[in-house]
């Protein structure tokens, strides 16, 4: 008599396998996700004023960013990020496009410097 392997006994270790590739995978396409708040301290020179944002920006390890700005209490005409450590002015290294009232995004497809890249891995962006 022919039998049929059964597969209940194999299947999970598939399972895992598979789950295992997927999990190391993700971890190396994924980049940094950084979250923060806009305030008028931390402008340089600082300023006195109620206007405030957040943000997610995420830098990958292609050296790709993307992200989003949001901002209250001021009519903003346009966001950057900047090289330069905090406290500190710096050149502009993105610029977001305004996709509505007190909304900016990171433009698909930008892409760090290679210098701006090694700033920000010292934590100077």
């Amino acid at each position: 008599m022919n039998s049929v392997p059964n597969s209940r006994h194999w299947l999970p270790g598939i399972l895992a396998a598979a789950t295992l590739a997927i999990a190391t995978s993700s971890t190396f396409a994924t980049g940094d996700e950084l979250l923060f708040k806009l305030s008028g301290e931390a402008e340089v020179p600082p300023v006195a004023t109620t206007a405030s944002g957040t943000g997610a920006i995420t830098i990958n390890p292609d050296m790709t960013v993307s992200g989003k700005v949001t901002t209250s209490g001021v009519a903003a005409t346009m966001a950057h990020i900047h090289v330069g450590k905090p406290g500190a002015n710096g050149a502009v290294v993105v610029t977001q496009a305004k996709s509505g009232d007190n909304f900016w995004l990171v433009p698909d497809g930008t892409r760090l410097s290679e210098a701006a890249y090694q700033s920000y891995k010292a934590g100077e962006l």
